[in-house]
């Protein structure tokens, strides 16, 4: 599978399953028909099948998507209101967020928010911490959550996926910085 258009392609239905949905038929956990989506994505994207979506989700190092069924929706990042029903994590004792260091001065002042989006994005290692900060920044700033104190305060974790924890937010009491 061509790398530039599976990037593209992932691209695309993320766009299309976080953000703007385009007039598919979203429910309230996010999930739309995959024939559905297979169709609105071939209207950019002529080559994709059924097949090419399912290989693109299996090859890729992050899971961002879900298929059960004929249904699929992404797991994490949305902006549009969905209902994920992740199951709490309540064993998790310290996550990690990768940012810039313009950005990691606010966080520690003010805490971690959602900002555009409905859930704070967390990382379970550092190595992890430092991919995602590096989209944004050459030399990422890493925080780390006391997620165990959070947890005292009635704070609440989720796990997305094998490398994503959800959080609706994190005061800054909670955050220290890791590594400049």
């Amino acid at each position: 599978m061509e790398r530039g258009l599976r990037v593209k392609v992932s691209k695309f239905v993320s766009y299309l399953l976080r953000h703007d949905p385009q007039g598919l038929m979203m429910d309230e956990e996010g999930f739309v028909d995959l024939d559905e989506l297979v169709s609105k994505v071939t209207q950019s994207f002529p080559s994709v099948d059924r097949q090419f979506l399912r290989r693109m989700m299996e090859e890729s190092e992050r899971k961002r998507f879900e298929i059960v069924g004929n249904r699929i929706r992404a797991l994490y990042g949305h902006s549009v209101p969905v209902y994920l029903r992740l199951e709490e994590d309540r064993r998790v004792e310290w996550l990690y967020h990768g940012t810039t260091s313009e950005a990691a001065g606010e966080i520690l002042e003010k805490g971690l928010q959602p900002m555009k989006r409905l859930w704070v994005h967390l990382s379970p290692t550092v190595d992890i911490a430092i991919q995602v900060g590096k989209r944004r920044t050459s030399s990422p700033v890493i925080l780390v959550v006391d997620c165990a104190e959070a947890r005292k305060q009635g704070l609440k974790f989720y796990k997305a996926s094998d490398q994503v924890y959800l959080c609706k937010f994190v005061p800054a009491k909670y955050i220290r910085r890791l590594r400049a």
